[in-house]
Formats: C-alpha cells, sequence, structure tokens
C-alpha cells in the first residue's frame, strides 16, 4: 500500500482549508461577541473577515505552487487550476464587501459561513478528478447556494426563489448522480480519464444505455449553467434573492459548473462526443451541447425584451450568455470559455452591486427605479454602463472579447471533408451574432433610464460608500481586461 503524502495532501487543500476555518470563526465570533452589536457592526465584522479569507487563500495559491500528488488522485492540481480558484476567490471577495452594506438578513454569520462554504464547493468542483468528489462538490456548493437565495425573511420572494431552486436543484442533482452511476457501472471506474477509456466505442444507437446516460448528466449540469430547458428557475431566484446571493449564482456558480463541465465531457465523456458540424451530424453530446445552445441563445434574448425588473433581465440575459459560453466547449477552447466565463462573472457580479444600492435606495428594481440614477450617483451610472455594455459586447471592454475569442474559435473549428472545408460551428456564429445584437436593446433600454430620463423628484442623490467603490473597481476591470485581455488569456494557455 502507498503511503499518503500528507504535506502534499495538506498544500493541495490548503486554501480550502483556510475558507473552512475562516468560515468557523465568522460563525463563532458572530455567534459570540456579534450579538451584542448593532446590525450594520455585525455585517462589517463577518463580510471584513470572509473578504480577509480570501485574501489568505489567494496567498496560499500564489505562496504554493502547483504540485503534483500522486496519492490523491481525486484532485487534480495544475497552473490552470489554481488560476481558476484566484478567480473564484476574487468574485467571492467582491460579492462579500458588496454585502456588508446590505441589512436583509439579522442571520450575519450564517450568511457569510453559507458564502464560503459555497466557494469551497466551487473550488473542490474545477479540482475534482473523480466522478464521486465532482458530484459532492457540486452539492456543496448547491446546498449553500439554495440557502443563500432564501435567507432574506422579509421578501416572501426570496423564499419561493429559494424552494424553486431547491426542488429544481434535487431533481437536477438526481439526475447527474444516476448518469454518473452508469458511468462507473460500465466503466468500472471513479477517474475520468479511466472512465473515457472504457466507454465503449460506436455510434450511440448502438449503446441505448450510454445515450440515458449521456444525457442524465449533460441534464444535471445544463441546470447548473441555466441553459434552455433547464433554465426555468433562474428568473426567479435572480428575481427573489438578495442581491449578493443572486451575485453569486450568476457568477461563481457558472464559472466553477462551466470549468467541471469542460473537464468531464473531453475526459470522461470523450468517445460520446458525436459531431456538431454542418451537414456532418453525428449523434452525441455535441449537438446535444448545440441545441442547447441555440435555444438559450435565441429564447434568453428574446424573453429579455420584454422584461421591466432589471434583475429578471439579467436572468434572462445570463442564460442567453450561458449559450454564448456552451459555443466555447463544443470548439474545445479552454482558454475562450475561462476569459468568457470570468469576464462576464465581473461584469454580472457588478451590475448586481448596482442594483443591491439602488434597491436600498429605491425600494426595487424596476426599471422606473432607474430613472436618472446618472443625475444621482454619476459613479455608479458609469459603472452600470460599463456592465451593461460589456455584457453587451461592445468594444473595448472584456465582454466584446470574450465573444470574439468564442467566434473565432468556433470559426477555425471546421474541419475538412474529402480535401473540401465544410461550414463547421458557422451556423452557430451566426446566430449568436444575431443573437447578440439584439440584445443591445434591452441592454440600452436600462441605460437610457439612467442617463436620459429625469429621476423621481422625491430622490435623493445616493452616496459614496464601500459598495459604490467596489463596482467602480470591478468596472475599471472589465475595461482593463478589455484592453489587455492577454492579461488574462495567458493563464490558461
Amino acid at each position: 500500500m502507498n503511503e499518503v503524502d500528507f504535506i502534499g495532501v495538506f498544500k493541495v487543500l490548503l486554501p480550502e482549508a483556510v475558507l473552512t476555518i475562516t468560515a468557523l470563526l465568522v460563525l463563532m465570533l458572530d455567534f459570540t461577541a456579534g450579538q451584542d452589536h448593532p446590525l450594520a457592526n455585525r455585517m462589517r465584522m463577518a463580510g471584513f473577515m470572509t473578504a480577509l479569507g480570501c485574501v489568505a487563500a489567494v496567498g496560499v495559491i500564489w505562496g504554493f505552487p502547483p504540485v503534483a500528488v500522486s496519492n490523491v488522485p481525486l484532485i487534480e492540481i495544475n497552473a490552470h487550476i489554481q488560476h481558476y480558484k484566484i478567480a473564484l476567490l476574487i468574485i467571492t471577495l467582491a460579492v462579500a464587501l458588496l454585502a456588508i452594506e446590505t441589512d436583509f438578513t439579522t442571520h450575519v454569520g450564517e450568511y457569510f459561513a453559507l458564502l464560503l462554504f459555497a466557494t469551497i464547493g466551487f473550488l473542490l468542483l474545477v479540482s475534482a478528478n473523480n466522478l464521486l468528489l465532482l458530484f459532492i462538490a457540486l452539492e456543496l456548493a448547491s446546498l449553500s447556494l439554495y440557502l443563500l437565495t432564501a435567507l432574506d425573511k422579509q421578501r416572501p420572494q426570496s423564499a419561493e426563489a429559494g424552494l424553486k431552486y431547491f426542488l429544481f436543484g434535487g431533481m437536477a442533482a438526481a439526475c447527474l448522480l444516476f448518469g454518473l452511476s452508469i458511468f462507473y457501472g460500465v466503466s468500472g471506474h471513479f477517474y475520468s480519464a479511466d472512465v473515457g477509456q472504457h466507454l465503449p466505442r460506436g455510434p450511440l444507437p448502438v449503446d441505448p444505455l450510454m445515450a440515458v446516460a449521456m444525457v442524465l448528466v449533460l441534464g444535471g449540469f445544463a441546470f447548473k449553467i441555466a441553459v434552455v430547458p433547464f433554465h426555468l428557475w433562474a428568473p426567479d431566484a435572480y428575481q427573489g434573492a438578495p442581491a449578493p446571493s443572486a451575485a453569486v449564482v450568476a457568477s461563481g456558480s457558472k464559472v466553477a459548473s462551466f470549468i467541471a463541465l469542460f473537464g468531464l465531457v473531453f475526459a470522461a465523456m470523450g468517445p460520446l462526443g458525436g459531431n456538431a458540424h454542418w451537414s456532418q451530424f453525428a449523434a452525441g453530446w455535441k449537438p446535444l451541447l448545440a441545441l442547447m445552445a441555440a435555444l438559450s441563445m435565441v429564447w434568453g434574448n428574446l424573453a429579455a425584451l420584454i422584461q421591466n425588473n432589471v434583475r429578471r433581465l439579467l436572468a434572462y440575459s445570463a442564460i442567453a450568455h450561458s449559450g454564448y459560453a456552451v459555443l466555447a466547449i463544443l470548439t474545445q477552447q479552454q482558454a475562450a470559455l475561462a476569459y468568457y466565463v470570468i469576464t462576464y462573472s465581473l461584469a454580472i457580479v457588478g451590475a448586481f452591486g448596482v442594483i443591491a444600492i439602488v434597491e436600498r435606495a429605491s425600494g426595487g428594481a424596476e426599471l422606473a427605479h432607474f430613472n436618472g440614477l446618472a443625475r444621482r450617483s454619476p459613479l455608479l451610472a458609469g459603472a452600470l454602463m460599463i456592465f451593461l455594455l460589456s455584457l453587451a459586447g461592445i468594444p473595448p471592454l472584456a465582454g466584446f472579447f470574450g465573444k470574439f475569442y468564442i467566434f473565432l474559435e468556433a470559426l477555425r473549428d471546421g474541419p475538412t471533408r474529402a480535401g473540401q472545408p465544410t461550414m463547421g460551428l458557422l451556423y452557430m456564429v451566426v446566430l449568436a451574432i444575431v443573437m447578440s445584437t439584439v440584445s443591445l436593446y434591452y441592454y440600452l433600454q436600462v441605460l437610457k433610464r439612467t442617463h436620459t430620463t429625469e429621476p423621481d423628484k422625491n430622490a435623493a442623490p445616493l452616496p459614496l460608500t464601500l459598495g459604490t467603490w467596489v463596482t467602480a473597481l470591478l468596472a475599471a476591470a472589465v475595461i482593463l481586461l478589455g484592453c489587455f485581455p492577454d492579461w488574462l488569456l495567458k493563464w490558461f494557455r
């Protein structure tokens, strides 16, 4: 029996250990010393401790370069995975700072501890090399997110959103676990690469059991990334959840789920890929993902056109953005996928940060509540403009280059047949460009309210707060990563 390298294990799991210790400290301090302090002070104490824990975890990752731990095959560690973890920790750091000024719950310790536990799930998810650990990490993150969504007891919509999220999520978890169990039963292995090597080769109709397993696994992950037709929970969750909770559902959850799905389909489900290229369709997960991506781009953008609530608008926008990101999976371009989901996450977290401030001042997130925001807070309005234009894909912001790299790789993905070039994924690129043009309309509808509509007579100017400066920093990051995309792309090449 091989001896376990405990030093190596410690190095590998040290970021997760730092977050676990931070979560326990937040809970302990809030339950003891925090109870005698006002809610605002408790939020500051727990929020800054959470942020400090994220900074410490990032420092640990920088301080301990990637190591190969042969006796811990459950976890894969390399430079790319370390960089994913850093990105996820930065997202959690931003969400924690935005949550400090909110007052939606008196369960302060529980809220920030759940945020940290969700982040631990994200970190394990992107590094999982084992089907069982992948499922456990996914459910650790999901259970935390269900509670984060339902924690606003002041609003019935929060409980409703949490319940819907939980019910749909439970069904998706059952499908995913059933599909993974079939893969294990057929291959006899839990490790992703071993599963891929031992799955039967050949067209899917020859082995319907593999088709069933593939559909179940893709369905489970499709729920996590909110693609059509597994998107029904997203609008209610984005609208009903506290703004910081909605931000982490829309950002960290998607980053981790997309990266995990990318690794799973190519490592464990490679033999079942099929072909999604024009005129060369072959049954497999690629045409299935292409169909879901196309439906998501169309439905997400069209449904967003008729929304009057900015939260629901961003939810349908997120569905469409998931479709664009799936296109990166079809081209097997990890760098393009990573750049897209990370820059999207920065923009969506910033947008929800602005929503949180507007809701606190105006009482809601309807379009009318954003009237004249540029006059009430030019800095917030400018940041929101940057976030929305980036989501729309306007240069030179990061969102433009995210879409550009995905579309470019999709066009390059077209193979040749009998010496003649085929259309490849051109049909997907054309659809994505058309739908991106459509999306510009509803983003501009929000900006029209903020910059050209007069504010309510009773609306007071918004003060500069910590949340305002956090959104400004996120806006600066979106601009810088658009002007210098190689700063991020080089991490994942």
